[in-house]
């Protein structure tokens, strides 16, 4: 009886989540307490009978993929309300990931978004868990490397990426500054470095939203955070980029002529030349 009592409000509580998502009002989530233990719990199987009692934010999130690394979004872009969040609070402390050089920062990289920040590291250094949560992803991703996103109590995601080593599996309970993997160079990468990113609904938020990081500091900034649709204003600029798909038979000539874009706009949008070779598949920014 009790579990179809928790079944039927878990359901609810989803089905107002994801069919409106952005209510004119504003929201505060005062999550649960989870105690730090692991859960014996397949995170694409992930469901109400594993419930808010054992899932971080999992009233939150209901609905998700959880098999991606970022599997369904919510477009914070016309977000209408503030919702605020306790970043930190009696059941989900804090501990510093990292502290390095920050080599790269959030928000434009040449004419390409980056999610995140880049952290100097060393190959083999710990790198450690910002909050209390729970590994929703731990595997090996082409583009990440070794890639590890956390499901926090506060109702935040963080993604530690291109790490030599993971030493979590999906599922485990982590509490803040627990070390859950080393410092790599692995996936999309040029040196040794932790790549770092903040979620909130599956979208990139700024880290320094959140945290207050620099060469000698990784640390939040404020223990609420109010989040509105100008946290995502970044994501509008992103959106507004057009990719041409290269399929047999495309030049840049037929592709610049195809869109109205002149040839050298193309290779300025994709730090290329008019000489290098188009792949089948290969996605041309063209706006």
């Amino acid at each position: 009886m009790l579990k179809g009592v928790f079944f039927c409000f878990g359901l609810l509580i989803g089905f107002k989540v994801m069919a409106n998502p952005n209510p004119d009002s504003v929201n505060v989530f005062l999550l649960h307490k989870t105690a730090v233990t692991s859960v014996d719990v397949e995170p694409s199987v992930w469901n109400i009978n594993d419930s808010l009692f054992n899932i971080p934010a999992f009233d939150l999130y209901c609905g998700f993929d959880q098999k991606k690394i970022w599997g369904l979004k919510v477009d914070q872009t016309k977000k209408q309300d503030t919702t605020l969040i306790q970043v930190a609070h009696d059941s989900c402390d804090f501990g510093s990931p990292w502290v390095g050089r920050l080599t790269s920062d959030y928000g434009w990289r040449g004419s390409r978004p980056h999610y995140g920040v880049d952290i100097k590291l060393q190959t083999g250094d710990s790198v450690r868990n910002a909050f209390d949560g729970m590994v929703r992803i731990a595997r090996y991703s082409s583009t990440y490397g070794n890639v590890i996103v956390i499901r926090h109590e506060n109702g935040l995601e963080t993604l530690y990426a291109h790490l030599s080593k993971r030493i979590v599996s999906e599922g485990d309970k982590l509490a803040a500054g627990e070390t859950l993997g080393l410092g790599g160079n692995t996936g999309r990468s040029s040196g040794s470095h932790l790549h770092f990113e903040t979620r909130y609904l599956g979208e990139p938020l700024n880290p320094h939203d959140v945290f207050e990081i620099n060469d000698s500091t990784f640390k939040i900034k404020n223990q609420s955070l109010a989040l509105d649709a100008e946290n995502f204003i970044f994501l509008k600029e992103v959106r507004k980029i057009k990719y041409h798909r290269v399929r047999s038979g495309d030049s840049l000539w037929r592709i610049s002529k195809r869109y109205g874009v002149s040839i050298s706009r193309i290779c300025r949008l994709n730090s290329t030349n008019k000489k290098d070779t188009l792949r089948i598949g290969q996605k041309i920014r063209y706006k």
